[in-house]
């Protein structure tokens, strides 16, 4: 790699990544004192693996990965299709188990959509910027993109075929989509939510609808966890209950408090102030990664930042409203922060493809 791509990379990303890790570490690390630190111990080898792959990732050019995206496409939607056939775990099939660890194709697959959409993107593209305005042209994107989604509902796992719906949306908007789409977009979404709860929904996501605009109608029951959610996050104040200290956390109130509902864990015990720099790190990251797109030195690497800017807007919008009861419960991970080995991966491989195409960056860019 040239000095000159080194100089250029948006290194601000890799720190913000790096601090969210690391208050994720020490949540975790609280959170999992009764159980002998055994996700901590994972969560950190996890840590390791994953920077160890963006930095090979960093280097790979990002037309070279558009250009193998649709193997990579193929290879995870028959994944998708092989996980619906294995054991759920708390009622869905997401993930492989490999020894001791397991494996969710779901997250590594929103990297290898968001390439393939836009390699089709660009290929539609070659004809003029207009071509992507065309029904038929538009179509053929939803289509490839209507696959995975299929398959990663049925699992079922609502939470990221959304996050791929976000991502979409913000990639054809920085291809130029024209505007009666957006709006017809809008429209849609805003007829069919109630036709979606009350005929396409199965009976678990209707109740986790009506749990999130009603808790406290069923607070033993579903209820339950966001009720302790918001009362772990209202006992921590400003600074904090201190860690190993928080009642909902140390008791077992909160579940699951390594994975969904971590923020609650370092609301609780780390208190507002973390809290809060958790939320402005996110914006920080998600501005700097749209700015990547709007300096990108060619439309692809446009469209891949925005894709992946629109994954970590969603995940962290979704996770951190849940468990404030803001917005529904979808079991969303929180991006670099909450347990797991895929999701981890899927971050530091998105954070190294970033690092490339800002390093691709032309000078005269940042002279203007």
């Amino acid at each position: 790699m040239r000095k000159k791509e080194f100089k250029n990379m948006e290194w601000v990303i890799v720190v913000v990544a790096v601090i969210l890790s690391i208050i994720g570490l020490v949540a975790l690390f609280s959170a999992t004192q009764n159980t002998n630190y055994e996700e901590f111990q994972k969560q950190l080898i996890w840590f390791g693996i994953s920077l160890a792959i963006m930095i090979v990732f960093m280097f790979i050019d990002y037309e070279t990965l558009v250009r193998l995206s649709p193997f990579f496409y193929g290879a995870f939607l028959l994944l998708l299709v092989a996980v619906l056939f294995t054991s759920p775990i708390n009622g869905a099939r997401s993930w492989f188990n490999i020894g001791g660890f397991s494996f969710q194709p779901g997250e590594f697959a929103k990297v290898f959509v968001i390439l393939f959409l836009t390699m089709i993107i660009s290929k539609i593209q070659e004809k003029g910027k207009q071509e992507i305005n065309k029904i038929l042209k538009l179509l053929i994107v939803l289509s490839a993109l209507a696959v995975p989604i299929l398959l990663i509902a049925k699992q079922p796992d609502y939470g990221t075929a959304i996050a791929f719906i976000i991502a979409t949306a913000l990639m054809l908007f920085a291809a130029g989509i024209d505007k009666k789409y957006i709006i017809s977009m809008i429209l849609l979404i805003v007829v069919s939510v109630p036709l979606l709860y009350n005929f396409v929904l199965p009976e678990h996501a209707k109740k986790r609808v009506d749990i999130f605009l009603h808790p406290e109608s069923d607070p033993r029951g579903a209820g339950y966890n966001i009720l302790q959610s918001k009362l772990a996050i209202g006992a921590g104040g400003l600074t904090g209950m201190g860690l190993l200290k928080g009642n909902q956390t140390q008791l077992g109130f909160l579940y699951p408090k390594t994975t969904d509902f971590i923020y609650s864990v370092i609301g609780e015990e780390m208190g507002f102030l973390i809290a809060g720099l958790i939320i402005i790190l996110y914006v920080v990251l998600v501005t700097k990664i749209i700015y990547i797109a709007k300096t990108a030195k060619d439309s692809m690497g446009t469209m891949i930042a925005a894709g992946i800017a629109g994954i970590f807007m969603f995940h962290m919008i979704e996770n951190i409203g849940m468990v404030m009861g803001l917005l529904p419960i979808t079991g969303v991970p929180l991006p670099f922060i909450s347990y797991g080995g895929s999701s981890m991966i899927t971050n530091y491989i998105m954070i190294g493809i970033l690092l490339n195409i800002s390093g691709k960056r032309q000078k005269s860019i940042f002279m203007k």
